[in-house]
């Protein structure tokens, strides 16, 4: 179904074409028809941050900003979707257009900008999904426009305590290229402060609400290897739960001849995957081996979803191929993965 309904998806706008294609999701869920769009993978048990995935090809944040279609992605057969990211309070993000696809590179270029019904409109969006099956949701949080980033703590502490007592885990927004200033709170010393608040406010959430959410924070592709260092020692420091590695990259390398080669925003796809996936590898030669990592940025085949485990993933999402290739990608990387870990096992001879 997918492969008849993207000339039409991609010959419309992107935006408008986000909009229609989740639209469309919905409405095949609603009717029973998601077995249409994808064959759910065979389970592949993953545990990581204290909790057991059903597989470990999650969907990244970004598709689902405010938690409308949570079911329906589900439904597609990942094992944890993220939604957000979510801001306090509601935002339109930056002005239109906003979104470019890169055909021939396989990538898209995005400047949204947190837009978002903000935390309040997330919650009731998420009350109200079934959650049927055992995929798990992670809520991805980040800060306003208007907000400085001396006061961005307070708008994260704000997100956490509302999203707490219905995530299975939380994603720390703090590495997007279209919030201005906003990858300023990844140098070492604005990180350890919005860290250590967190995770101060994570252990008093768990004491109210008798469990202890798992928080991790997303990195930015586009640090050098001095600011990789750092962050790895405060992360390390602090005991985070867990890092995504990584958000987009205001790298335009791969995309040289693109006709969208001057517009602002962050790329992903194809041409991010070697750049996202040697920062996932120097991070995790420096974190504590207790800290699991989540791989994303250019998984467009099974393959890559693999090369990102090998790299030290031990979960991996991917959002661009999904735009590409259609949900066949989620079973594709489902099955790579339980390629290698019979591989790794002695079950099928290492190619």
């Amino acid at each position: 179904m997918y492969a008849f309904s993207r000339p039409l998806l991609f010959w419309l706008d992107p935006e408008r074409a986000h909009g229609l294609g989740l639209a469309g999701l919905q409405a095949a869920h609603r009717c029973g028809l998601s077995s249409l769009l994808a064959t759910p993978p065979k389970p592949l048990p993953t545990k990581a941050f204290g909790l057991t995935f059903p597989n470990p090809v999650g969907l990244a944040a970004g598709l689902d900003k405010d938690g409308v279609h949570i079911d329906a992605l589900m439904a597609l057969g990942f094992g944890f979707i993220e939604i957000g990211t979510v801001t306090p309070k509601p935002q339109p993000g930056n002005e239109r257009p906003r979104l470019f696809r890169l055909e021939r590179e396989r990538a898209i270029i995005n400047r949204m900008g947190f837009n978002s019904g903000g935390v309040e409109t997330l919650v009731r969006n998420v009350e109200r999904a079934k959650r049927r099956g055992d995929a798990l949701l992670g809520i991805n949080i980040g800060r306003n426009k208007s907000t400085p980033n001396k006061e961005a703590a307070g708008d994260y502490v704000h997100c956490l305590r509302h999203v707490y007592p219905l995530a299975d885990y939380v994603a720390v927004n703090i590495s997007s290229p279209n919030t201005a200033g906003l990858r300023e709170l990844q140098e070492e010393q604005a990180l350890r402060q919005l860290v250590g608040t967190l995770r101060d406010e994570q252990e008093r959430l768990a004491g109210i609400h008798g469990k202890r959410v798992p928080v991790l924070v997303k990195i930015a592709p586009d640090l050098s290897e001095t600011d990789i260092d750092a962050a790895a020692r405060v992360l390390g420091d602090l005991k985070v739960d867990g890092v995504i590695a990584t958000n987009t990259t205001v790298s335009r390398e791969g995309v040289e001849d693109s006709r969208h080669i001057d517009e602002a925003g962050g790329l992903s796809g194809a041409p991010l995957l070697s750049l996202a996936t040697a920062t996932l590898r120097m991070l995790r030669t420096r974190l504590p081996d207790e800290i699991p990592m989540i791989g994303v940025g250019g998984i467009m085949h099974g393959a890559d979803a693999a090369t990102k485990q090998a790299a030290g993933a031990v979960l991996v999402q991917t959002y661009t191929g999904l735009i590409y290739r259609g949900p066949a990608l989620i079973e594709e990387c489902v099955a790579a993965l339980r390629r290698r870990k019979e591989a790794r096992s002695g079950a099928l001879p290492l190619e």
